[in-house]
Formats: C-alpha cells, sequence, structure tokens
C-alpha cells in the first residue's frame, strides 16, 4: 500500500493544480486579462490532471464548447484510469517490463 503513496500524492497536486489553472484561466476571461495557453492547460490535464481539468470545465463552466477540450480531456482522463488500472493490477508484471527499458 505504501507504494502507492508518492503516486496518489503526484496525482492529487496535479489535479489541484489543474483546477486552479482552469478556474484562474476562467477569471482571467471574465476580467480581461492575460490568458494560460490552451497547449499548457491541455499540458496539465495530459499528465495526470484531467480529473481535475473536467472538474473545472464543469464548475467554471470554462471551455466546454471547445472541441479538444470537450472530448480530449475525458478520452485523457479514460486513458489515465486505464494506466492507472494496468498499475495496481500488473499482470504479467508488466510494468517492470516497460520501467526496466528506461
Amino acid at each position: 500500500m505504501e507504494k502507492f503513496l508518492i503516486p496518489a500524492a503526484y496525482l492529487v497536486a496535479v489535479n489541484v493544480i489543474t483546477f486552479a489553472l482552469f478556474a484562474y484561466d476562467k477569471y482571467c476571461a471574465q476580467h480581461d486579462k492575460w490568458r494560460i495557453r490552451e497547449s499548457t492547460l491541455l499540458f496539465w490535464a495530459a499528465i495526470g490532471g484531467a480529473l481535475g481539468a473536467g472538474i473545472a470545465m464543469e464548475v467554471c463552466h470554462h471551455k466546454t464548447l471547445h472541441l479538444k477540450f470537450k472530448y480530449g480531456v475525458p478520452f485523457l482522463f479514460f486513458l489515465q484510469i486505464l494506466l492507472i488500472a494496468l498499475a495496481v493490477t500488473n499482470p504479467g508484471g508488466v510494468v517492470e517490463k516497460v520501467l526496466g527499458k528506461f
């Protein structure tokens, strides 16, 4: 169980940061301030923050009409769930095989 502590902390942190970035970008959009690049928002979603991005999109009503966010964030979330499931179940020691190549 302790081996999941660091990855879990990482996922919590990256999702909180991603949510904050989306919320701040919405604030900037409403107050005519400099915005966060879409590529930056998608980057944070891709590195594990898709859940935070999705929640922020719903709560803040932000980026919900942009197709790359509307479909991209749920797709990234799906991929992240698959990777987490793979890491947790680790069928045939696949995680060690993949990480051993790096």
